[in-house]
């Protein structure tokens, strides 16, 4: 979906932050790109006289599209209450690695899933954390301590005060830091590879070694996919869940691959992207695994020609 007569003003160079920011604001690609659709739309329903009047369009175009997410996030609760099993943020592939390794790659760079910068505020930890936030939280969150916005402006989108508006993001930040704390680098990336080398083996017994006793696995299937509606919970459980999983699905192949910028791993047949899965590590062991296998939530994922 192209941006409504993006180009024609200058502002179509907004499009790649306001894709970023809608995207830590839904946690939905397909989302984003709507609300972002949506704001151009609105800027472009201005009379020629009220746009000059704009000082600045990308303020502008952020202001309207923050506003959007807002709106969207408090309808979101209630489809998410209807929704068939865990909900899950949509995960993101990262296509130079795909080009690296010889696929012919997720879909093309016009996908707006490849305008989303990968760093640790699209960690699924992090996503995950932002989803138990409020609305406004999350909001006054994502645009103060990942955009470095002002609270002042910050408070024309939630329609409060700059102090209440940076009082949502204390608490927001507090559920941050009350978050289990994530291990980036070289160290996940190893736990992750021993993983899939168990999986493959079909040995259970390393597996359960690699799993923290208290380890959650949790599953989004959107009810469009066969996968468990509630958390698997504890190593031995979710390795003799994962050895099923073998199993029953011949000629399932595991690749190694970054999921919204951490090392993760994507389970494929003929070709085909199934479940895309994103794990924490905590010394050294596996402590949350969310494996994303509902269909629509792949389509960045999906292969070309």
């Amino acid at each position: 979906m192209g941006t409504v007569g993006a180009g024609m003003d200058g502002t179509a160079g907004e499009r790649r932050q306001l894709i970023n920011v809608a995207y830590r604001l839904l946690g939905s690609v397909t989302e984003a790109e709507d609300a972002v659709q949506d704001a151009y739309a609105r800027w472009y329903g201005l009379p020629h006289s009220r746009q000059v009047e704009i000082l600045s369009p990308g303020a502008w175009l952020t202001t309207v599209t923050s506003r959007i997410c807002l709106d969207r996030l408090g309808s979101a609760r209630a489809r998410r209450e209807r929704y068939v099993g865990a909900w899950l943020p949509e995960p993101l592939p990262d296509r130079t690695e795909w080009g690296r390794a010889g696929a012919t790659g997720p879909s093309g760079s016009a996908d707006p899933a490849d305008q989303i910068v990968l760093n640790e505020s699209v960690d699924m930890a992090f996503l995950v954390v932002l989803e138990a936030m409020t609305p406004a939280e999350r909001v006054a969150f994502v645009l103060h301590d990942v955009f470095r916005y002002p609270f002042a402006e910050i408070a024309g989108v939630l329609g409060r005060t700059p102090a209440a508006s940076k009082q949502l993001a204390a608490s927001a930040r507090r559920r941050v830091s009350a978050a289990p704390a994530r291990v980036p680098g070289p160290g996940r990336a190893d736990v992750v590879r021993k993983v899939k080398e168990a999986w493959e083996a079909r040995d259970i017994a390393t597996l359960v070694g690699l799993l923290d006793p208290a380890a959650v696995m949790t599953a989004d299937g959107g009810g469009m996919v066969g996968t468990a509606l509630r958390p698997v919970e504890g190593g031995v459980r979710i390795a003799q869940y994962m050895a099923a999983i073998a199993d029953k699905a011949p000629g399932l192949e595991l690749l190694e691959r970054s999921v919204n910028g951490v090392p993760g791993l994507v389970a494929q047949r003929a070709g085909v992207v199934m479940t895309v899965a994103s794990f924490d590590v905590s010394d050294g062991h596996v402590t949350r695994i969310w494996a994303v296998r509902n269909p629509e939530k792949l389509r960045p994922w999906a292969r070309e020609g």
